[in-house]
């Protein structure tokens, strides 16, 4: 190498040697991992907060998902991992996977005679700051619309067919135009309840064991019943076998419902009975008076003398309301207009079974017709200060009934009386149902608050301390404790450091001594 060789190479630059790890540190990694599943939850991924709730729907949108985003990040991976088995471990907390909340949990996580409101002390499984999808929102309840609009088809029929309102002479055209109406109601609430049964299956389950939602669930076969009765062709035309078909989930209802009543327990009916229970028993007296228009007699009187005795039983329960029985709040005061549906349609029934408005149905309706004046003359409790909601409904199909079993009543005791009664009673009912009908349109369509979240489903089941997960959570806690404690004395001596992570000698508890 010659000289001027040499002092070229003592110029050059030296290269430096950099060390490359080749895994990053787990802190970067994982705040790598956070801010990736942060992007990826402002670019508009799905939000899982409503799968606990979703069924079918849900898994397979989930699969779908999972399928067209096979090829993604492996940090994405672990983060989506890492969401898993933190749902998983929350899971945990509460009762075995798939079961409901008892009846005994709703009453201790919600209040009110209805169980409407969450307690303060509760927590809702779904977010309360934000509205829930539609079909969350919807409740069994709204087949109350179904049965005010489809019992006044069956008003203006009777109007129509009975001689002591011959004199009004009314159009078979009015029954054909609202048994369209009331038909096309039923098909749309029946079809959203469907898809509600589909996508959020759990939804449908909690109402179905809710201690008081699950009366509606009679609703919708009673909407039904109204339906077969109003149709504008003749009922004797109906053949049997829809009346059986519509009444057989009445009966398995009645089974289950009952059935509880008697065995008491966590659903004996002091403690689940409510104005709405009204719903349970009424059903049967509208199958035995559309079962004995269509030549079903014994059919007919099996379900009323069911009606009949358990009509009772829950009629002393809630006049009598135990001291355990809260108050039902203002809202809900319309709900006490079902003790006039309930003696309306048995009347009604029973004439139709007897073939006269004989002894029996005029001691029906002379109840109803006292239960209607009562709550009537009390004017400031039921109608001042009441909100809006679908709880309105309970006004409709009660006076309806009142009117029909009045214009059956006249006709067999004609008088100026009766008759200006029944149609003083029938533009009552007419006019009700025509006001909260239209204030639901406008309340669902234009204020759209007609379906706020449905907080009643939304509870928690009674958490489980488990043995295992205890153990879990202690060691966890040990270990973050010793990592703890070993970075705080990262610079002492090996030995110190052995000897604080070093764990304690354990003790022995039992009838010798603790070996060393």
């Amino acid at each position: 190498m010659t000289t001027e060789e040499v002092k070229q190479a003592r110029h050059r630059p030296q290269p430096t040697l950099t060390i490359r790890s080749e895994e990053p540190p787990r802190r970067q990694q994982q705040q790598s991992q956070g801010t990736l599943a942060h992007s990826d939850s402002t670019t508009g991924e799905r939000d899982r907060r409503f799968d606990q709730f979703k069924t079918l729907g849900g898994r397979l949108e989930r699969q779908l998902s999972s399928i067209r985003g096979g090829s993604q990040h492996p940090a994405a991976a672990v983060a989506d991992d890492d969401d898993e088995a933190n749902r998983d471990s929350e899971a945990e907390t509460d009762d075995d996977s798939g079961e409901v909340p008892t009846a005994d949990r709703y009453f201790a996580a919600l209040e009110g005679p209805e169980l409407e409101t969450l307690r303060a002390t509760e927590v809702p499984v779904l977010p309360s700051d934000e509205t829930w999808p539609f079909l969350l929102r919807f409740p069994i309840s709204a087949f109350g619309m179904c049965m005010g609009v489809s019992s006044q088809a069956m008003l203006w029929k009777t109007l129509e067919q009975e001689p002591s309102t011959a004199f009004l002479g009314v159009s078979p055209s009015v029954n054909d135009v609202l048994w369209c109406v009331s038909a096309a109601l039923m098909a749309l609430v029946s079809f959203i309840y469907l898809l509600k049964a589909v996508f959020y299956f759990e939804a449908v389950r909690r109402e179905f064991h809710h201690p008081i939602r699950v009366n509606f669930f009679f609703a919708p076969w009673i909407a039904c019943l109204f339906l077969a009765k109003g149709l504008p062709e003749p009922v004797t035309t109906l053949h049997h076998a829809v009346w059986y078909q519509l009444m057989a989930p009445i009966l398995i209802l009645d089974l289950k419902m009952y059935g509880q009543w008697m065995s008491g327990g966590e659903w004996r009916l002091s403690r689940v009975a409510s104005p709405t229970s009204h719903l349970a028993v009424v059903g049967n007296f509208v199958g035995a008076l559309l079962g004995a228009r269509m030549g079903l007699r014994e059919p007919a009187l099996f379900f009323f003398a069911v009606g009949s005795v358990h009509y009772v039983v829950l009629f002393v329960t809630l006049y009598q309301r135990l001291p355990t029985n809260v108050p039902l709040p203002r809202d809900l005061h319309p709900v006490f207009f079902l003790f006039v549906a309930t003696p309306s349609v048995a009347s009604v029934a029973w004439a139709r079974i007897s073939g006269e408005f004989g002894l029996g149905a005029r001691l029906a309706y002379y109840v109803s017709l006292f239960l209607y004046a009562s709550l009537v003359a009390r004017v400031s409790f039921f109608f001042r200060g009441v909100r809006f909601s679908l709880a309105w409904w309970a006004y409709t199909f009660p006076v309806t009934s009142a009117a029909i079993a009045t214009a059956v009543y006249a006709s067999a005791m004609t008088s100026a009386l009766t008759q200006a009664l029944s149609v003083g009673l029938s533009a009552v009912a007419s006019v009700t149902v025509a006001g909260v009908l239209a204030t639901t349109v406008y309340r669902a369509f234009v204020r759209r608050d007609l379906f706020p979240n449905d907080v009643s489903i939304a509870i928690r089941r009674r958490p489980k301390a488990k043995f295992g997960n205890i153990l879990k959570r202690i060691r966890t806690s040990s270990a973050d404790l010793k990592d703890l404690v070993v970075s705080r004395h990262g610079g002492g001596s090996a030995s110190e450091t052995s000897s604080v992570s070093e764990p304690p000698t354990p003790m022995v508890y039992g009838r010798g001594r603790a070996e060393p």
